[in-house]
């Protein structure tokens, strides 16, 4: 029992080591805005005036989108590339999928050499 725990704290020792931070890294080339302090600040009144802050946690991108299609065009579309999708997404990345379908469908295109 105590060989092991001894041998097993030797082995904690031995995997903490010495551990050394690197030197600081200065980078040679300062930082040069390209825009003036007044450029910046009108620029930060709009983002706040504006009122859609990402970072805010009532920030919603999609609450005024509004779609051009109908319930039945979605569902329709949905239900006829759910085995294209199904096939892209299995085990083999849909290489079965493109072998029994090559040419088939001119719309999929994974790479081309031009």
């Amino acid at each position: 029992m105590n060989r092991t725990y001894a041998l097993s704290l030797a082995f904690v020792l031995a995997a903490g080591g010495n551990a050394f931070a690197d030197d600081i890294t200065i980078d040679p080339h300062p930082f040069v805005s390209t825009a003036s302090r007044a450029e910046v600040m009108e620029e930060l009144r709009q983002f706040r005036m504006a009122g859609n802050s990402p970072w805010a946690d009532d920030y919603n991108p999609i609450a005024e989108f509004r779609g051009s299609l109908t319930r039945a065009e979605v569902t329709a579309d949905y239900m006829g590339s759910r085995d294209t999708v199904s096939a892209f997404t299995a085990e083999d990345s849909g290489s079965t999928y493109l072998a029994r379908h090559h040419g088939a469908s001119p719309d999929i295109i994974l790479a081309r050499t031009e």
